[in-house]
């Protein structure tokens, strides 16, 4: 099961489970879709894996099995990524 970790690595922005605008990469890294198109172009600043939306946990489902509360945030952000 998804971890749905609540915000975004780079800039802290709150991401609930039921977002559709987190994206993730195969390790659950997570950012809001602002940070990974635009500072990361869509790749992974941890294991230079590919982001893509993460499913959105809604209604019941999300009640049962709620986001995570752990907060992964990069103090300084994250690089640019290059193209």
């Amino acid at each position: 099961m998804l971890e749905l970790r609540p915000h975004c690595e780079c800039c802290a922005t709150l991401l609930p489970g039921d977002s559709t605008d987190a994206m993730i990469c195969s390790f659950e890294c997570t950012f809001c879709r602002d940070c990974a198109d635009n500072t990361l172009r869509g790749r992974c600043p941890n294991c230079d894996g590919a982001l893509t939306p993460r499913p959105p946990r809604v209604g019941e489902k999300l009640r049962n099995n709620p986001a995570s509360t752990h907060r992964i945030v990069k103090p300084q952000g994250c690089p640019a990524h290059s193209a």
